[in-house]
């Protein structure tokens, strides 16, 4: 067979025979190794990408290039890489599939400054990035590329979510993302919508959680399926997970916090041995990404879920110490559970939920007072299309029951419905002593309202600033209207929140926050819509009451505050203090009837 002839090329030729070459065939994690170098500027190991220093971040990253797999998902702690594996699938589809690509960050404002100080840097030290970098054609918010764009927005800009289709979607720290832009969708579920017409799209999200309800936890929650990265024992061989509560320190209260992290060991959960730093490093590269939850058989979605524990750069002490000097401080130690464990923030001493609720049902049925009630109030909630209500029963120490709740569609419905007389288990009738009704919304209305209905109502509103006491009177200015003049409620919401909260985790009885059997599941859900959080202003920490989801209703909720505030005003506080009241007039006056002689020979019956 005759030899074949070797045709020799310039090396411009060359250069065109290589643009035309097919890519090579590697995965993610294979060309970041290849090709990936790191700046000084953004990285603490400048240089070649090297794979076995972070070995956790292999499985995620190839991932991308599993066809069948359509969201990635990474939930993580702060500073382990994830950011580094959005910028590695990047450079891959630079040089591997050139498509359009986006990376979401929280804000535009955000974008623009990783842009210049973190991911345009990153991307000229790679050299084959560089070639295919049009840096004069490039902005901070959109770069051009040989073949393709790569967008950067924020989540809080609707119209840079949606403005063009994308292949390939990035969503970066997802859960500082608003719960939704305006009047437009979740922006993850917007940005998601860009990429439908491609039917081998990828999306990759991570973030470090916040909260259960979070965007990233939501999303690890409803994979496919959900992957944690196991290692071996170096000592019994067994493949474990990375826990915080192996990790052991002195309980000395002779020593400070310090001292007792400087101690801290990592004890194996299999056979009991102590694993130390050095150990970490061989049990990383071993370290292999198992299931630990599927939900279905055939996985479009996939969870990957790691905590501070991995990390290479940190030690067993810094995490000791890091949970001992924040675990009294409720805002530092909800970062630790974050940034650290990679695990949502929950405040169980304020937790409500809907199964909660109804296991504060008693077995007194609805419309019905219970025996115990002393007055009922009411409360509404005024919507642009409905007004939400309810009705409930007060008694001594503020125990409280709902006996009635719904949904109106005019102000005289309501009318009607804070008229009825509504009966005690015992057949006496009872109406409704004071309704608080929201002013927030159709005020002019709700004036209106309340001026011809005084006997009953009063409007009120939510306080815009913190205030002393639970409810302030102020008055209606309105010269204009028949209102003007009547008193108006400033009601704290977040106190009355506190309190409902409180008393609904408390066993029904006395003191407690009760529903009738048979409460809807609506009404339950509503009245458990918010959560408490902390809250960053300025320089100042504060918790707040915020609704779970951004698509949660919580209007029954605002009744129940309205209706606590009226009973608030009525005295209930105070109930109990009227028996022993009239128990100490009643002594009084049993010792007032006593004879001179009576009263002398008790004061001094110990002398016979």
């Amino acid at each position: 067979m005759p030899r074949k002839k070797k045709i020799p090329v310039t090396e411009y030729q060359y250069e065109a025979l290589q643009l035309l070459a097919p890519p090579d065939d590697l995965t993610v994690s294979e060309w970041a190794e290849q090709y990936r170098m790191l700046d000084s500027k953004s990285s603490a190991m400048p240089g070649p990408w090297s794979n076995s220093v972070t070995p956790y971040l292999v499985g995620v990253m190839d991932e991308f290039n599993n066809y069948e797999t359509e969201r990635i998902i990474f939930v993580k702690p702060t500073q382990i890489g994830g950011t580094e594996a959005l910028q590695n699938m990047i450079g891959y589809i630079v040089m591997q599939d050139p498509s359009p690509t986006m990376i979401v960050y929280p804000t535009e404002v955000l974008a623009k400054s990783v842009s210049e100080n973190r991911l345009q840097p990153a991307l000229k030290a790679t050299p084959e990035i560089a070639k295919r970098f049009y840096d004069t054609d490039s902005s901070l918010l959109e770069l051009q590329f040989d073949g393709m764009y790569l967008s950067l927005a924020g989540s809080n800009s609707p119209a840079g979510l949606a403005s063009k289709p994308i292949r390939f979607l990035m969503m970066d720290e997802v859960d500082k993302y608003p719960g939704a832009s305006g009047k437009e969708a979740d922006p993850i579920r917007l940005a998601a919508e860009r990429t439908k017409t491609f039917h081998n799209r990828k999306i990759y999200i991570t973030s470090t959680p916040t909260l259960k309800t979070g965007h990233i936890w939501r999303e690890k929650e409803n994979a496919d399926i959900e992957k944690h990265y196991f290692v071996p024992c170096p000592h019994c061989g067994e493949y474990i997970e990375f826990k915080f509560q192996q990790i052991k320190f002195p309980d000395g209260e002779d020593m400070s916090y310090a001292d007792r992290a400087e101690l801290a060991t990592y004890v194996c959960q299999e056979c009991g041995c102590v694993i130390t730093d050095n150990d970490k490093h061989n049990m990383l590269k071993l370290g292999e990404w198992r299931i630990v939850k599927r939900n279905t058989q055939y996985a479009r979605n996939v969870a990957f879920w790691i905590n501070t524990l991995y990390s290479p750069f940190v030690r067993w002490s810094a995490i000791a110490k890091e949970f001992l000097m924040s675990k009294d401080d409720p805002e530092e130690f909800q970062n630790f559970v974050n940034s650290w464990l990679a695990e949502p923030w929950e405040d169980t001493k304020l937790k409500t939920s809907a199964e909660l609720v109804m296991e504060r049902q008693t077995d007194v049925p609805a419309l019905i007072i219970p025996k115990w009630a002393e007055f009922i109030t009411g409360g509404v909630d005024v919507q642009e299309t409905s007004l939400y209500w309810t009705i409930r029963a007060w008694g001594k120490y503020m125990t409280s029951q709902n006996i009635a709740h719904g949904q109106a569609y005019s102000f005289d419905e309501v009318d009607r419905i804070m008229n009825l007389q509504y009966e005690t288990e015992e057949g006496v009738p009872m109406l409704v002593k004071l309704c608080l009704v929201d002013s927030g919304d159709q005020t002019d209305m709700v004036y209106d309202f309340c001026a011809l209905h005084q006997d009953y109502t009063m409007p009120a509103k939510g306080a815009s600033h913190a205030q002393l006491s639970d409810y302030k009177i102020s008055k209606v200015n309105r010269t204009d209207s028949m209102a003007d003049g009547i008193p108006l409620v400033l009601v704290d919401g977040g106190k009355y929140k506190d309190m409902i909260a409180g008393r609904m985790r408390r066993e029904n009885g006395r003191g407690s926050w009760m529903v009738y059997d048979g409460c809807d599941e609506e009404y339950a859900n509503q009245v458990t819509a918010e959560h408490k959080v902390n809250h960053k202003s300025g320089g100042t920490v504060r918790q707040i009451w915020v609704p779970k989801h951004s698509y949660a209703d919580n209007h029954y909720l605002d009744c129940e505050v309205y209706a606590m505030a009226a009973a608030d005003m009525l005295g209930v506080r105070t109930l109990h203090l009227l028996d022993q009241k009239e128990a100490l007039k009643e002594r009084v006056n049993k010792e007032a009837e006593e004879t001179a002689e009576e009263q002398w020979i008790k004061k001094y019956d110990k002398w016979i």
